[in-house]
């Protein structure tokens, strides 16, 4: 998923060392060949895999913005990974995976061209963009904000009944059960990993306008909205009998309400360096330690400690002129 500003891309921030551990005995699951040998790892996904904003952005094409902590890199340090080729690109769908995508210094080439049937591990997040996650974002937050007291995106994509972003996941399952089948064609002896997206909006409760200008009804909605996502990821994971990662529940806690040093995801008016919307390292980092419980790998889990003095800043340019001196 992207949405992106050129907040934060000035602070860059060292690499972190990881702690090589074992990676053979990952590679050896119920769905890869008893004789599997310890090959590539890919990744491949969208902005949630790629991490656009996060130090140090590296790799081409640019306008991918990937960046070497997002969760595949820091799973590959982790694991003592040599062989790793990091594919992932920001504002991809699941029709990029086949097929060129045009960015910034592109194109990126189709994601799964980076298979050759060498590879040991396979990583996937994709699904957000099939869905239009920008322009929900967008669209929430201006029918949001003028109406704090009822659920005006909600109403907007259930109008005549139909929830329209529920039809939206239905119709993205076949799509990542289709992607799931190539890899699983291409690389027969990999162990693949479908990483589904961490906690956005807090948990529970009503969110925390103006903050993120969404109304307790909105957030609501669009909290059930991510964990349908979720749950159809899951769902072709299991169908296609690979594995499934939930980074939403390790982050609950750690969403784009807290306070900076704690928040693992970004608001619309990051505090560290990250798109809007999106992981920060330390989400990354979470999401990389989700991912490493799943496959065997050993993780150094991120920090969660408030920043002394700290505050969320309110994004006053998308908020009507009575909501901008809110607290």
């Amino acid at each position: 998923m992207t949405l992106l500003s050129s907040a934060g891309m000035s602070a860059l921030a060292p690499a972190q060392a990881e702690a090589p551990t074992t990676f053979a005995e990952t590679t050896l699951s119920a769905r890869n060949l008893d004789t599997a040998p310890v090959g590539r790892f890919v990744a491949l996904g969208d902005s949630y895999a790629a991490g656009p904003l996060v130090p140090v952005q590296q790799g081409t094409p640019s306008g991918c913005l990937r960046s070497n902590q997002n969760y595949p890199s820091v799973l590959a340090r982790s694991a003592g990974i040599g062989r790793f080729t990091d594919v992932s690109c920001s504002g991809a769908t699941t029709e990029d995976m086949t097929a060129p995508q045009q960015v910034q210094a592109g194109p990126n080439p189709p994601q799964l061209d980076a298979l050759d049937g060498s590879e040991s591990l396979v990583t996937l997040t994709i699904g957000g963009n099939d869905i239009g996650f920008s322009g929900i974002i967008g669209e929430c937050v201006r029918r949001s904000s003028a109406n704090l007291f009822g659920a005006a995106c909600k109403d907007f994509y259930t109008a005549g009944g139909t929830d329209q972003l529920a039809e939206r996941i239905d119709g993205t399952e076949s799509k990542v059960s289709d992607v799931l089948a190539t890899i699983r064609d291409r690389s027969p002896a990999a162990r693949v990993a479908v990483v589904g997206y961490p906690s956005i909006l807090p948990d529970t409760g009503p969110g925390c306008y103006p903050v993120i200008p969404f109304s307790p009804g909105d957030t609501a909605y669009l909290r059930e909205t991510e964990k349908k996502l979720n749950a159809m990821l899951a769902d072709a994971a299991r169908d296609a009998g690979v594995d499934y990662v939930d980074t939403y529940t390790p982050t609950i806690g750690h969403d784009a309400c807290t306070l900076p040093g704690v928040k693992w995801v970004e608001g619309l008016v990051p505090t560290s360096p990250a798109a809007p919307v999106h992981p920060n390292a330390q989400g990354m980092r979470a999401m990389a330690a989700a991912a490493g419980d799943v496959l065997g790998i050993r993780v150094a889990r991120p920090t969660s400690q408030p920043v002394p003095g700290a505050t969320n800043p309110v994004p006053t340019a998308s908020l009507p002129p009575q909501a901008r001196t809110a607290n």
